[in-house]
């Protein structure tokens, strides 16, 4: 028998978060620990249960499900993230696949698609609802034309490319420091390093290219 995954659920809508713990309960070994109506009340439950998964409206009271994600950003925590949502809307794809998320579930399809999404990600890998396919695919293009036009990226370690995807996310060399549990000043050297790497001069140069590839640096 499969070992148990511990979930967390919230969403504001109790009947629909009812629904979701019904069908999700229904597999033996799924087993929802907490559920909450707002994000606030999420991440203090994340944080203090641990739950091998966790499913976050992104639109809720007091902090959405984007809120919560970075909360946990930093946090030696080993719980993966489920976002669902009502909007088939790019912008919000990309945000969530930069926050790391691990799913990322229509509300429209939640009930058919929610226990097979806890299985993938709980796997370690991702699952997206088949209607965003579209989005990914474009992702992983505008990912691939970045790396043609910008070949150097292939010469970047996989803490240098860590490093600039969060100073995409406009975090200071302190909090980086603080994310890798590093000094300041090897951060310092990382964003010398890829500035070379990538010929980028002046002083926001680094900043300026990060922001404008956001979205590719997947």
């Amino acid at each position: 028998m499969p070992s148990e995954i511990r979930i967390l659920i919230a969403d504001d809508h109790p009947i629909f978060r009812a629904g979701l713990l019904q069908v999700i309960e229904k597999q033996d070994h799924h087993k929802v620990v907490a559920e909450a109506a707002d994000g606030e009340r999420a991440l203090e439950q994340i944080l203090e249960l641990h739950p091998d998964i966790a499913i976050l409206d992104l639109n809720m009271p007091k902090l959405g499900g984007f809120g919560v994600a970075r909360a946990l950003k930093g946090k030696e925590l080993a719980v993966k993230l489920i976002f669902l949502t009502m909007h088939q809307d790019e912008e919000m794809f990309n945000e969530a696949m930069d926050l790391g998320a691990q799913g990322y579930v229509l509300k429209d399809s939640a009930v058919t698609d929610i226990t097979n999404s806890i299985e993938i990600v709980n796997s370690g890998k991702n699952f997206i609802s088949p209607q965003l396919s579209t989005y990914l695919l474009a992702r992983r293009q505008r990912s691939d034309d970045l790396r043609k036009e910008k070949p150097a990226l292939s010469r970047l370690t996989p803490t240098e490319i860590r490093v600039l995807r969060l100073i995409a996310d406009n975090k200071t060399s302190r909090e980086i420091a603080s994310e890798f549990y590093v000094s300041v000043r090897t951060v310092e050297n990382h964003r010398a390093n890829i500035c070379a790497k990538l010929e980028l001069h002046g002083a926001h140069a680094l900043l300026g290219f990060a922001l404008a590839h956001k979205s590719q640096l997947a």
